[in-house]
C-alpha cells in the first residue's frame, strides 16, 4: 500500500511544483524514473482518487467522452 500512496503523492507534488496536469505528471514521473507508461498502469488503477482526477482532466480536454454528456436524460 505504501508504494501506491507514495506514487500518488509524487504525482500530486509534480502537478503542483511543475504546474502541469495529472496526465503530464504521470508521464514526467515515468521519464524521471525510467519506467514505461504502460508499466505504471497498475499503480494508477489501484488509486481510485487518482483515476477520477485523470479521467476528469481527460474529459475536460476532450481526450475521453464525457460520461455525463453521453447519457440520455431521463
Amino acid at each position: 500500500m505504501e508504494v501506491i500512496e507514495s506514487f500518488a503523492e509524487e504525482i500530486e507534488k509534480l502537478k503542483k511544483v511543475k504546474g502541469i496536469n495529472y496526465i503530464d505528471a504521470v508521464i514526467l514521473f515515468c521519464e524521471n524514473h525510467g519506467y514505461e507508461v504502460e508499466s505504471i498502469a497498475m499503480l494508477v488503477k489501484k488509486d481510485p482518487v487518482l483515476i477520477s482526477k485523470i479521467r476528469n482532466e481527460a474529459e475536460l480536454s476532450n481526450l475521453l467522452k464525457n460520461s455525463k454528456r453521453s447519457r440520455l436524460p431521463i
